[in-house]
């Protein structure tokens, strides 16, 4: 009667066990190794500090602005900014809930935003990078859902979503 050696007898469940440790392991060390290339090439990861706070001129002077102010109203203040990486627009807002709303509309238009508590840069990709490096918060990406209107605001027709009554 033929037998199987000591070490197979049982072996399967256990070796289950290393193989899934060492693979959890490896991929643990992967993740590390990936969120570093990621620090290190300033794609984000932790290398950005925490959300700054503030007022709208104390964030732009955080980013290294003087805020041209477009808007001052009670709900929201908005100024352009100028800096050697390029234009944006800083926005504060008086509640999180009119933050939200503002950001969901905004997207319907694409671009990039950086998002802190109450306040949001729009800006170029790469404007909205340097300044994560600044301001902290969390980068936010939208594709424009009109991207072939013209803009112009006019008529409706022809839009596949209205149709005339």
């Amino acid at each position: 009667m033929a037998t199987e050696p000591e070490w197979r007898v049982g072996a399967g469940p256990r070796a289950a066990g290393v193989l899934l440790a060492a693979l959890l392991l490896l991929t643990g060390c992967s993740a590390a190794g990936d969120a570093g290339k990621d620090r290190a090439a300033g794609k984000g990861g932790a290398a950005a500090p925490p959300a700054a706070t503030g007022t709208l001129e104390q964030l732009a002077e955080k980013a290294g602005c003087d805020p041209d102010v477009q808007t001052d109203a009670d709900e929201l203040r908005q100024a352009n900014c100028t800096t050697t990486t390029g234009r944006y627009v800083l926005t504060t807002f008086a509640t999180d809930r009119g933050q939200r709303e503002w950001i969901n509309e905004a997207k319907d238009y694409g671009g990039s935003y950086l998002v802190g508590r109450r306040w949001v840069a729009v800006g170029e990709a790469k404007v909205v990078a340097a300044l994560r490096g600044r301001l902290g918060g969390t980068v936010e990406t939208a594709s424009p859902h009109h991207s072939g209107e013209s803009g112009d605001g006019g008529s409706e027709e022809g839009h596949s979503g209205h149709h005339g009554s």
